[in-house]
């Protein structure tokens, strides 16, 4: 096979059908981008999880005094001193417990003026309002049951909260932001595969004439086929390109700088460039392939060779 008249027949076949090849690689561009994204955000969840549930802590809330009166839990008072010694030795003994924490009612009160001074109940909240604490930072964030069972319940203390479970529902949410993003890439996808194909059948229609002579003076079927093939891959490999260029600007002005969520947002930890890089490959070979494949099941069914 001459690679001269293949390299041409792609030329003239990209340039016969220029608005459709057009609307193809900018389906797959645009396919691809999200597929990659996807593919981004998932990496993102799991770094995500991985510092932040290093760094959740369980937190003991102690009853004080105005709970005493409207919380059931706290039927039996607010806190005394004995109740808080005895929980803290009974929490360092557990050999789950990495580290104890104590944050008293006047700390309690300081972080949440630096939280929420700005709304309008802050200026109504009083420090001995506030719950005395226990922090508790875990060997294994799982093990969070073990810590409930023990306490819940327990004299002075109104409730055992799990940083985790908060973390799990922003988990839940942008896992399903992924799969959304995923669903959009795959009717992308979709629309990107019919244009092929129709692509490939007008091209083919268009030349149908070329393609009966060289049935006659004997030429292949896989001769004949080439070209169109060859031509729905440069096609894929442009929107590839494309693709794998919007994902190196998103991280660089993104992530990095212009917007930089990096440093907007210094308690996320972003997925860096290795991340980036290891998709491009990926993302390059699917616009190959992908548009090949298609052009070749294409053929094998609507042009007789």
């Amino acid at each position: 096979m001459r690679a001269q008249f293949v390299l041409s027949e792609i030329g003239v076949g990209l340039r016969r059908n220029l608005t459709m090849t057009f609307a193809v690689i900018v389906s797959v561009g645009l396919s691809l981008a999200l597929f990659g994204g996807s593919l981004l955000m998932s990496d993102q969840v799991s770094q995500m999880k991985g510092y932040w549930y290093d760094k959740v802590n369980v937190s003991i809330y102690l009853c004080n005094k105005s709970d005493a009166k409207s919380d059931p839990a706290c039927a039996q008072g607010a806190v005394t001193t004995q109740q808080k010694e005895q929980i803290k030795a009974d929490l360092e003994k557990m050999s789950v417990v990495d580290e104890v924490l104590y944050e008293s009612q006047d700390e309690a009160y300081k972080h949440y003026k630096e939280q929420f001074g700005d709304s309008p109940l802050a200026a109504s909240i009083t420090p001995d309002q506030m719950p005395e604490s226990y922090r508790i930072k875990l060997k294994d964030p799982e093990k969070y049951q073990v810590i409930a069972s023990a306490f819940n319940g327990r004299a002075g203390v109104q409730s055992v909260q799990d940083q985790k479970e908060i973390l799990d529902n922003l988990f839940r949410l942008l896992g399903y932001l992924n799969w959304a993003a995923r669903g959009v890439m795959l009717v992308m996808l979709f629309v990107a595969l019919l244009l092929i194909v129709n692509t490939v059948r007008v091209s083919a229609f268009s030349r149908r004439r070329e393609t009966g002579i060289m049935r006659l003076v004997g030429a292949s079927g896989f001769y004949i086929q080439a070209p169109f093939i060859m031509e729905a891959a440069v096609a894929g490999v442009i929107g590839g390109t494309i693709a794998c260029a919007s994902l190196v600007l998103g991280q660089q002005f993104v992530i990095e700088g212009g917007v930089s969520l990096a440093q907007e947002l210094p308690l996320i930890a972003f997925v860096g460039w290795d991340a980036v890089f290891t998709k491009l490959p990926l993302i390059l070979a699917a616009s190959f392939l992908m548009p090949a494949l298609a052009a070749f099941f294409a053929l094998r069914k609507y042009l007789k060779v």
